[in-house]
């Protein structure tokens, strides 16, 4: 398909994170196959975590496919972008109709990239994944990458003001060797491994990050068991309910 506003976007975006001095680390980039579909499952910290899972994928020059949520299409600015990047619109009562479009576009050799946690972790823990990622995968016999972002959260998430001109903040990107789910196996057990993967991945990204808090009244972005104040996944998710 034809990107005219894609590449401009990406262009924008790495102006962006030079002028912010972004620290950006990233590790498994081959792990995104260089042709052919694959399906990227990313975890979900921050409103801009698109942008940086988009940008794991860049080595080999692909462009991801986000499947997001439709409210985003209908929005006068974003919309259009979205659009026009040919990103999948999801509605989730009528879920169907984007899953058919995320098929197309792998059969089609595509990028699709997933929050399989479908909303923001306010703990900045994994939470339940949801199997879609890994039926779309076994369903095309694409590759399924897990992907883990850490220091996203820090710009803008869910429940914190944003700061989207803070300078210097390090992003971590951690890309994995894929799963390859076939159609007989148990989809919720490939959809376990891919949590185990990922949840091992993160401890990673958060064991290497190289910031710290500011101060006390920083450490709102750090998970409770590292010494953060972020909420523990059993409170907010029961809150949700």
């Amino acid at each position: 398909m034809a990107d005219v506003v894609y590449p401009p976007v990406i262009g924008f975006a790495r102006t962006m994170f030079r002028a912010l001095n972004m620290k950006i680390t990233i590790e498994g980039e081959e792990h995104v196959p260089a042709t052919g579909g694959a399906v990227i499952a990313c975890n979900h910290i921050s409103y801009l975590d698109f942008i940086f899972c988009g940008l794991g994928a860049r080595k080999n020059r692909r462009l991801v496919r986000f499947m997001a949520k439709d409210s985003i299409f209908r929005h006068p600015i974003g919309g259009p972008l979205m659009r026009g990047m040919h990103h999948i619109p999801v509605d989730r009562d009528a879920g169907m109709a984007s899953y058919k479009a995320a098929l197309t576009a792998l059969k089609g050799g595509e990028v699709v990239g997933v929050f399989p946690e479908a909303t923001i972790s306010q703990s900045f823990m994994i939470k339940d994944l949801k199997s879609g990622a890994a039926r779309l995968a076994a369903s095309t016999g694409t590759p399924l990458v897990p992907m883990v972002l850490w220091g996203t959260q820090r710009f803008w998430t869910k429940g914190q003001p944003r700061n989207l001109t803070k300078r210097g903040v390090a992003i971590s990107i951690i890309m994995g060797e894929p799963l390859r789910p076939q159609r007989r196996d148990n989809q919720d057990a490939v959809t376990a491994e891919l949590r185990a993967r990922m949840t091992s991945m993160l401890e990673k990204a958060q064991r290497s990050y190289p910031q710290q808090p500011d101060g006390p009244d920083d450490t709102w972005w750090l998970p409770a068991h590292l010494g953060g104040t972020a909420p523990l996944p059993a409170v907010y998710e029961s809150e949700a309910q």
